[in-house]
């Protein structure tokens, strides 16, 4: 199976990153965390993307707050889907992170999941092994359906108390 890279702008945006692994290690998918800055720590950056199909990667997730350009400067430097998570900081509160993340230039497409979006940022990364993996496109299922039907139970409880 193909692994997942994880990468943060930086230790603030750790909190975020847990939200990611924490779903990963639900599904057993692999995963490696780095923190590397797409202003601070470019080359680095760069690297990583440019080595991530070559080093096993599917897919890369990039948690970045305020200006946010790292999801934009990893789509740049490899061709692997790069899921961005524009993350809550600064006086914007977030609002600069997503325009940074959400608005790139035709041809570097980078998918951008809500401000702290963790989870689904590593669901969506999980769809994306899924397409060429049975076990973990059924594991993927399974938590829909047990998803779905925590909400009928929720429903039900609901509707005897009212």
């Amino acid at each position: 199976m193909k692994k997942i890279g994880v990468i943060m702008g930086s230790e603030s945006d750790l909190p975020i990153a847990r939200k990611v692994t924490a779903v990963l290690e639900a599904f057993a998918v692999p995963y490696e965390v780095h923190v590397f800055s797409a202003h601070r720590t470019p080359d680095e950056a760069a690297a990583f993307a440019q080595c991530a199909r070559d080093n096993g990667f599917g897919a890369i997730i990039a948690a970045a707050g305020m200006a946010a350009h790292l999801a934009g400067a990893v789509a740049a430097r490899t061709t692997l889907p790069v899921i961005g998570i524009p993350c809550r900081s600064g006086a914007a509160d977030g609002l600069d992170a997503l325009l940074s993340t959400v608005q790139m230039p035709s041809g570097i497409p980078v998918a951008t999941v809500a401000l702290d979006g963790g989870a689904n940022a590593a669901l969506l990364a999980i769809q994306i092994l899924a397409v060429e993996d049975a076990a973990l496109a059924d594991k993927l299922q399974k938590k829909r359906s047990d998803d779905a039907e925590r909400v009928l139970a929720a429903d039900r409880q609901i509707a005897e108390k009212l």
